[in-house]
C-alpha cells in the first residue's frame, strides 16, 4: 500500500511541474518597445526576468517587467547572468500581455552599448 501511495504521488507531482510551465499570454499582433532602468534581473528559470523602471508620456515612472526564455536559451543567443546590471538603461521590444498588464515577452533589447541582442531565435 504504501508503494502504491508513493507512486500515485510521484505522478501528481510530475503532472503539476509539467502543467506549470505555461506559453506567455501575450498579443501578438503588435510590437511593443519600452525604455526603461533596470531595476532588478533574475537570471534564473524558467524565464530570464528583468524589473524595469519605464517614465510614462506623463513623467510618471512605470514598474516593467521585461523577459524572456530559460537561461540555456539565453545562453544560446549570447546572453550570461552578468549582461545586465541595475542602472542600467535598456530598450526592450517584444509582446505585451493581453490582459495589458506592463509585462512583455521580449524578442530583443538595445543594451547600453547600443548592441541589438536577441533573445529568441538567432
Amino acid at each position: 500500500m504504501r508503494s502504491l501511495l508513493l507512486a500515485g504521488a510521484v505522478v501528481v507531482a510530475g503532472a503539476a511541474s509539467l502543467s506549470a510551465h505555461h506559453s506567455w499570454p501575450v498579443d501578438f499582433s503588435k510590437e511593443v518597445t519600452v525604455t526603461g532602468t533596470v531595476r532588478g534581473y533574475n537570471w534564473g528559470n524558467p524565464h530570464v526576468m528583468v524589473d524595469l523602471d519605464v517614465v510614462s508620456a506623463d513623467g510618471r515612472i512605470e514598474k516593467w517587467q521585461v523577459g524572456g526564455p530559460s537561461t540555456n536559451r539565453m545562453e544560446a543567443n549570447g546572453w550570461h547572468k552578468t549582461s545586465l546590471k541595475v542602472g542600467d538603461t535598456i530598450t526592450g521590444s517584444g509582446y505585451q500581455f493581453s490582459n495589458g498588464e506592463k509585462v512583455l515577452r521580449l524578442q530583443r533589447i538595445t543594451m547600453p552599448d547600443g548592441k541589438v541582442m536577441l533573445l529568441y531565435g538567432r
